[in-house]
């Protein structure tokens, strides 16, 4: 079966919405879905890749994009 794959940006976000809109994204995907984030650095790249893997999703890849980063997750 495919993975599905979704894309979610949040660099317009801040601390808590940053997570909020990331949770919100989360709920509407199915088990093993891949979910690539764009958010800045800071409290959310310190935050989100924590939350994220409390929440059972595996973080699969962070890099630098630019002047921000790019969060790929496999959701539980």
């Amino acid at each position: 079966m495919p993975v599905s794959e979704a894309y979610l940006d949040i660099t317009d976000e801040v601390c808590p919405m940053t997570f909020v809109r990331v949770k919100l994204k989360l709920e509407t995907l199915a088990a093993g879905s891949r979910l690539t984030i764009r958010l800045n650095g800071g409290e959310p790249l310190a935050n989100i890749p924590r939350s994220l893997q409390e929440e059972g999703c595996q973080i699969e890849s962070l890099t630098a994009d630019e002047q921000v980063y790019r969060l790929v997750v496999t959701c539980p």
